[in-house]
């Protein structure tokens, strides 16, 4: 079987966005079932996978320090040779919304690309004069011949659990005009356990019926339901924890001394920052599902 050229598959970069509160297998699972789905398709590369830790400003309850949060991930991908941990989204004072966060990422990629491209150019002015002649002559048949692979800055799409997407009709949990550019302009992978209704939540959403193109609907056939917060439950609770995070994360964790009663209670009574900040904007609360 002829094999398919590698140039023509769209290159995509994952990006996880999240509190990982902490980091568990589920969620470096989310990666390894995105992947393989994008390869089946036979049109997609994954070339990178990233892990944007929340910053502190979000202000959910039971969010432990992002400095930790960061480092737990950075533990567990480092023997990963495709998934990195991205600080920047965490290192902000402020709370920044997902879309923001995919443009930075995107805005980066579009930055190497072009310092590749001139970094590529340069040999060209160093050639001799006929060799340039020679190369003029052939230029528009190379041209034409190549046409079908230029290859294209790689495309950033969010990668979530049924859960976020579920979220998305949550009032004042995203601006209705973010949602569009994501499932628009970047797209979403969404990994969802099979028989979950992720279809109907789809159907039933206008601005993402519209876009359904650009979602990613993964089903998850080994299902995994480890969740942070079952996690920190263990732990409180004085329960093992090994097999559901890895081994170096729970060892940090136990080092740490990181989840507890007290830690849980943290930023109790507060409201999340994206709720205290759409809910004073009167275009952000009208219903994702008209």
């Amino acid at each position: 079987m002829a094999m398919e050229d590698p140039d023509r598959k769209t290159e995509v970069v994952l990006l996880a966005c999240g509190s990982f509160n902490p980091i568990t297998n589920m969620h470096l699972r989310l990666f390894e079932l995105a992947k393989d789905y994008f390869h089946e398709t036979g049109k997609y590369k994954v070339i990178k996978g990233i892990i944007s830790p929340v910053g502190d400003a979000y202000k959910k309850k039971g969010l432990i320090s992002a400095n930790h949060r960061v480092t737990m991930a950075k533990l567990a991908t480092k023997n990963s040779d495709w998934v990195e941990v991205d600080d920047w989204e965490s290192c902000q004072s402020e709370w920044l919304e997902t879309l923001k966060v995919l443009r930075y990422h995107h805005q980066k990629l579009l930055s190497a690309d072009v310092t590749n491209s001139l970094q590529d150019a340069v040999p060209i002015t160093k050639l001799g004069r006929k060799r340039k002649q020679e190369q003029n002559r052939h230029e528009p048949i190379k041209k034409k011949n190549q046409s079908p692979v230029v290859k294209s800055v790689p495309q950033v799409k969010l990668l979530c659990g049924s859960d976020m997407l579920e979220s998305f009709g949550v009032p004042n949990l995203w601006k209705l005009e973010d949602i569009t550019e994501i499932v628009e302009k970047h797209g979403l992978v969404c990994i969802s356990r099979a028989g979950n209704n992720v279809q109907k939540f789809i159907y039933e959403s206008d601005i993402l019926w519209r876009h359904k193109n650009n979602i990613h609907l993964v089903e998850e056939w080994i299902t995994n339901d480890i969740s942070s917060t079952k996690i920190r439950r263990a732990l409180r609770r004085g329960q093992s924890i090994r097999y559901l995070v890895p081994d170096v994360v729970r060892t940090y964790i136990e080092k740490n001394r990181l989840y507890s009663a007290e830690s849980e209670d943290r930023n109790a009574g507060l409201v999340l920052a994206p709720l205290q900040k759409h809910a004073s904007e009167p275009r952000s609360s009208q219903a994702l599902n008209n």
